[in-house]
């Protein structure tokens, strides 16, 4: 029987070589192969959902050298963690928009640093038609997987998620089934609002390692559910027909004796995984090799690890080895 290939997403385009969430960025991940890629979105002032990684933009852009902006400035606390910088709901999106994109982790990503400051910073819709011309340019249907980031956070002032994804969605052509799409949240409160409106998707479950969904801890406290009950057994019992899969924190997959792709499969669920990355800094312990933090390891060692778990869907940062590797 012929092996099954997992999904290869570009977590954010290809920000090995360009600055997360640029256009060059998802460009360059659709022309080295990805099967999609992946946006994460937050919203502004005025409603305008911003891809970033998050809503606090100190690393990720230019925000800091805008004298026009030094008193934004502050401390926040988004999903219950304090947080000092700039945040994306404190700003319109005419606002954003002369903001430049920088790399977020210049000290491993050098290469990618270099593109600092080149490309301004792009909304949901942008991204949905860069993906959209990139499959009629190379000819193949790639899909979107959006992630929602701090869907409670926003809600609590006054800045609902769901109904801004599907203002735009529709507005862009990806709700009603037209293109491939996937969502994700680490809140599933915010997966089920869109569920429940019909807007046409796979639906997964974001899983951290260790710790509670934000959205259950507000509602139930400390009787929440945790993220690695979530995996068990009963937990992806209670999954079913609410969610179409999870995507687990890589070192899940890696653990000795871990069971959450049969279990997981044995249920209908699908599994992906985050993030495949080469370098020492990301690796697990045991597959880090001599040199700097930035240096390649033998990440072909722990991405064989991953592959034979059987997971379905892999997020990559470097599209071009990420492609080669879990296509060969």
């Amino acid at each position: 029987m012929p092996r099954k290939f997992p999904l290869v997403i570009g977590h954010r385009g290809a920000p090995a070589y360009r600055p997360e969430h640029s256009r060059s960025s998802y460009e360059l991940a659709l022309a080295m192969g990805v099967d999609a890629v992946e946006p994460d979105v937050v919203a502004s002032k005025d409603g305008v959902l911003v891809v970033r990684h998050e809503n606090e933009i100190s690393t990720t852009t230019d925000v800091a050298d805008h004298p026009e902006f030094a008193d934004r400035k502050t401390t926040k606390r988004v999903d219950g963690q304090p947080l000092t910088g700039w945040f994306t709901e404190d700003f319109t999106w005419d606002e954003l928009a002369t903001l430049r994109t920088r790399e977020r982790l210049p000290e491993v990503r050098a290469s990618s640093a270099s593109f600092d400051d080149a490309q301004g910073i792009l909304r949901l819709t942008d991204v949905l038609d860069i993906v959209r011309e990139g499959s009629a340019e190379h000819g193949r249907e790639i899909g979107v997987v959006l992630e929602i980031k701090h869907a409670t956070y926003f809600a609590s002032i006054g800045l609902e998620l769901a109904p801004l994804i599907i203002r735009d969605l529709k507005k862009a052509g990806w709700a009603e089934g037209e293109l491939p799409l996937i969502i994700e949240a680490f809140e599933s409160t915010v997966l089920a609002q869109l569920r429940a409106e019909g807007v046409s998707a796979s639906y997964i479950y974001l899983i951290e390692a260790s710790g509670r969904p934000y959205d259950q801890l507000v509602a139930h406290g400390r009787r929440a559910a945790t993220y690695k009950a979530t995996v068990t057994p009963h937990g992806l019992d209670e999954l079913v027909g609410k969610v179409d899969g999870i995507s687990v924190n890589k070192r899940m997959l890696l653990a000795a004796d871990n069971t959450i792709v049969p279990d997981a499969h044995a249920r209908g669920l699908k599994v992906f995984t985050w993030t495949a990355r080469p370098e020492n800094a990301f690796l697990a312990a045991k597959f880090r090799g001599d040199g700097e933090r930035s240096a390649f390891g033998d990440y072909e060692a722990e991405w064989d690890a991953i592959a034979r778990t059987g997971v379905d869907g892999v997020f990559v940062d470097h599209a071009d080895l990420g492609v080669a590797f879990f296509r060969r």
